[in-house]
């Protein structure tokens, strides 16, 4: 592929881009060759710096398939310009097909980022970095391996996998997709590794860097995904002794003065308010289009309108559910009138400079590992005190009361409903979705859903119809389409059935 077989140059181009917390500053080594940049622990850093710089990018798209392809958010549709009908539109009417340039974009940006922790991962096992750093970098990199293939094959299936780079362009031509029983295996190989790899801590200047409890919690929620619960609920039990809390605030976990907090297990980290490149923006894209500063607090800004919650997203949350107002507000008021359209509200935080945000992104929050936990429990032993127990204390701090009495399916649809008002626009919904059903079920899911919004849309279309095509949702469409560019580079990748 032409993004796995790229020079390495790509990845020192992606270094400037890193993120500027304290551990992530460096200094610029696009000015150095590859073959002598990997000769120390700092240079290794730099290295491993540019990779989490390289999330971000990842980041700042993935509500597109993550919340937006599901029943959780929809769209400030915007009538007058209809250029994002056949790009990120069609996550959310379900019309995505093998020309869609999003998913071009996602599968390049998931193995360029692959090609650079490979070639790291080459260099760092020969080197003379000392033994607790070179565990701690190799860690790093294994979590953030694990986590790429696990985004791909859960977005496309069957996929490329590539745990060594290329010496030759045209060995690319000969890779094809590996089964998705092979991916799990790496990643949960990796995973492993991760977790004795990685220490529990870092000093204050290493906050935001990939830890044993990272690693745990996401090798819980893959062995989760597989439905490998008693593994999931042995590994998982494993963070309840690493030092993480709940947040006695929901909101303080979304504060950007409070970010890394005892309840983060893993987030993106953004930096706003200067220029060097490394804020967030998704107030901006979330905020309703006619908006202007009424979210964003900057008159003078046309926010994209993307992200919506949706009606059925509004109503789920319970009576008296602390969360909602943090969550979402159900309108704005713009020069004195109150305007309807739902928005985001988790990442609208006042900043020092437009367009640049401080926000960063929750990847994996203790609630989640909670609630996993108690989903692997229930699923393998039954309705007991102690998976009730981790879904109540996420509910007290909500604002509402316990749970009681329940059975094992009841306990499932409750942690589900959880899990949805929880984690909610924190790019879990689709996944959830996904690993619960099975390709019919969501099929029926996802069209009672479209059915809905049809019938009663959350924003007004501008008296603009909907295509005959809109909101019809097959089962094939339980993954992604290969993207067409990648079949045309290399004949040998086959396409998802469906999409032919």
């Amino acid at each position: 592929m032409k993004k796995i077989t790229a020079s390495i140059l790509l990845s020192f181009c992606f270094i400037q881009f890193s993120c500027q917390e304290d551990f992530l500053t460096t200094t610029d080594p696009t000015r150095i060759g590859r073959d002598l940049f990997y000769q120390n622990e700092t240079q290794f850093n730099q290295a491993l710096n540019g990779i989490y710089g390289q999330l971000q990018t990842i980041t700042n798209s993935a509500y597109i398939q993550q919340e937006f392809m599901s029943d959780n958010t929809t769209l400030d549709f915007n009538p007058l310009d209809r250029g994002g009908a056949a790009g990120w539109e069609a996550f959310e009417f379900s019309t995505v097909n093998q020309g869609n340039g999003e998913i071009s974009t996602l599968w390049n940006n998931h193995y360029a980022t692959m090609y650079n922790i490979n070639y790291a991962l080459e260099k760092l096992a020969p080197s003379t970095v000392e033994a607790t750093a070179k565990a701690a970098i190799e860690g790093q990199l294994k979590f953030l391996r694990a986590y790429h293939y696990f985004n791909l094959t859960r977005y496309f299936g069957d996929v490329v996998l590539a745990t060594k780079t290329l010496t030759n362009p045209n060995e690319s031509f000969d890779l094809v997709r590996s089964s998705q029983a092979d991916v799990y295996k790496q990643i949960e190989t990796d995973l492993a590794d991760a977790v004795k790899l990685l220490p529990a801590t870092y000093p204050a200047s290493g906050k935001g860097k990939v830890t044993k409890g990272a690693a745990i919690a996401l090798l819980g929620k893959v062995y989760l995904t597989r439905k490998n619960y008693a593994a999931a609920s042995a590994t998982l039990k494993d963070i309840l002794s690493l030092g993480y809390s709940l947040n006695a605030n929901y909101k303080d976990n979304f504060d950007p003065a409070k970010k890394n907090g005892p309840e983060s297990i893993f987030e993106v980290q953004y930096q706003g308010g200067n220029d060097l490149g490394e804020q967030s923006n998704f107030v901006y894209v979330f905020a309703p289009r006619l908006s202007q500063g009424a979210v964003t607090g900057y008159a003078n800004t046309t926010p994209s309108g993307r992200n919506i919650p949706t009606r059925d997203m509004i109503n789920a949350y319970e009576a008296g559910d602390l969360r909602k107002d943090i969550s979402l507000k159900t309108g704005y008021t713009l020069n004195g009138t109150f305007v309807g359209i739902p928005y985001i509200n988790k990442y609208a935080y006042p900043h020092t400079i437009s367009g640049r945000s401080d926000n960063n992104w929750p990847v994996l929050r203790y609630s989640d590992a909670l609630l996993m936990l108690a989903e692997s429990i229930n699923e393998s032993a039954g309705p007991t005190a102690e998976a009730l127990g981790y879904v109540n204390a996420i509910r007290k701090r909500a604002g509402l009361a316990d749970l009681a009495g329940l059975s094992k399916e009841g306990l499932r649809a409750a942690i589900m409903q959880e899990r949805r008002v929880e984690l909610a626009f924190e790019n879990h919904r689709w996944f959830d979705l996904q690993r619960t059903m099975t390709p019919a079920e969501l099929t029926a899911f996802m069209n009672a859903h479209g059915a809905r919004e049809k019938a009663n849309p959350t924003v007004s279309r501008g008296g603009i119809a909907f295509n005959a095509l809109d909101y019809v949702y097959s089962d094939f469409e339980y993954y992604l389409p290969i993207p067409a560019p990648q079949i045309l580079i290399n004949n040998k990748l086959t396409q998802n059935p469906g999409y032919n």
